[in-house]
């Protein structure tokens, strides 16, 4: 395979604030020949999340920062073409940590190898991948919600927190979401069966759209923006209530950390837990949680949607998107046909 060409996509450089089409670099260069126990990846699917951005800056976090010079990584579904690992053979569709490019040499660790007649091969980037599981241990693990209590979800039209509010609803809640839209709003109420959505960027008091929505009060929010938002919501908060930190988009992409409500004494008078995680956090449970929600999808009690970019040059305009909130559900990039 010397002779075929790959494209990758790299960090050219490290953002100061919003990322621009100037901190990537699109390369080509020739696919090696696979040694033995490799396997080659023909990309068909790249997922495009807030968390890469986190990436792009040098500063520690739980995840590597991506280096300068080197690709991107992140969630891909694609199809084997060739393999010398006897774990894999040709014509299989897998989903890994793999890079942004439109061919792959893995030497097999990582891969999960999926089946399209149990469920479409994109639900592995989103509902039946790492965003679901996301929205199932936050909520469930950390939220632990009880029949007839208040979840606010914000993000709530994204591919986590579709999946949240969904989940909240099975086990018998009321779902108040906050999204940025009124045609997210109205997917998220009239599609997937939340109680109430509020569109922040039209409400001049979300505070008191907020109180109206919540009328006795929050017990569990799943926080996926920070800032101003997560600011009126948390003064709702009821006794011993629960919020899961999973994501802060509103803030990354700061150039200087941002000064709000201090919620410390909130939380002290109202006994209430506030946790961050990650997924990894309860790695050990993902396999019963996948087979939890793909039993929920094949009966239609957990729905979701994807929106589709579709050519590998306009990857990095999709992933620039959601910053935009140019997305309902799971972004993604298709890179080639299946």
């Amino acid at each position: 395979m010397s002779n075929l060409l790959n494209r990758k996509i790299l960090l050219a450089s490290r953002p100061v604030g919003m990322p621009d089409e100037s901190n990537f670099e699109f390369i080509e260069e020739n696919v090696p020949e696979l040694q033995d126990g490799e396997v080659l990846i023909r990309s068909l699917y790249l997922s495009v999340d807030p968390y890469m951005r986190g990436r792009m800056s040098a500063a520690k976090s739980y995840a590597k920062p991506y280096e300068v010079g080197q690709p991107f990584k992140g969630g891909v579904v694609g199809k084997v073409v060739e393999s010398k690992n006897s774990r894999f053979e040709a014509g299989q569709y897998v989903d890994g940590l793999l890079e942004w490019a439109e061919y792959n040499v893995s030497d097999g660790s990582g891969l999960r190898r999926l089946n399209p007649e149990m469920a479409p091969v994109t639900t592995a980037l989103h509902v039946l991948g790492m965003p679901g599981l996301t929205a199932y241990f936050g909520l469930l693990y950390i939220g632990e919600p009880k029949e007839g209590e208040t979840v606010v979800v914000s993000g709530a039209s994204g591919a986590v927190g579709t999946v949240v509010g969904q989940i909240a609803k099975l086990k018998g809640c009321r779902v108040v979401g906050i999204a940025g839209g009124d045609d997210k709003c109205a997917y998220l109420t009239e599609e997937l069966g939340f109680d109430a959505a509020i569109n922040y960027k039209a409400e001049e008091n979300l505070r008191k759209a907020l109180k109206e929505a919540c009328p006795n009060g929050v017990d569990v929010y799943f926080d996926n923006v920070g800032g101003h938002v997560s600011d009126a919501v948390m003064s709702l908060i009821n006794f011993q209530s629960r919020t899961a930190i999973c994501g802060q988009i509103s803030q990354y992409n700061a150039d200087k950390p941002p000064v709000g409500p201090r919620v410390a004494g909130q939380l002290l008078t109202t006994s209430s837990l506030m946790k961050g995680f990650i997924v990894s956090d309860y790695a050990q449970h993902n396999k019963e949680c996948l087979a939890q929600l793909a039993q929920w999808v094949r009966e239609g009690k957990i729905k979701y949607r994807e929106t589709i970019v579709e050519g590998f040059d306009n990857t990095i305009d999709a992933f620039l998107g959601l910053f935009r909130g140019d997305n309902i559900g799971k972004q993604l990039v298709k890179v080639a046909e299946e």
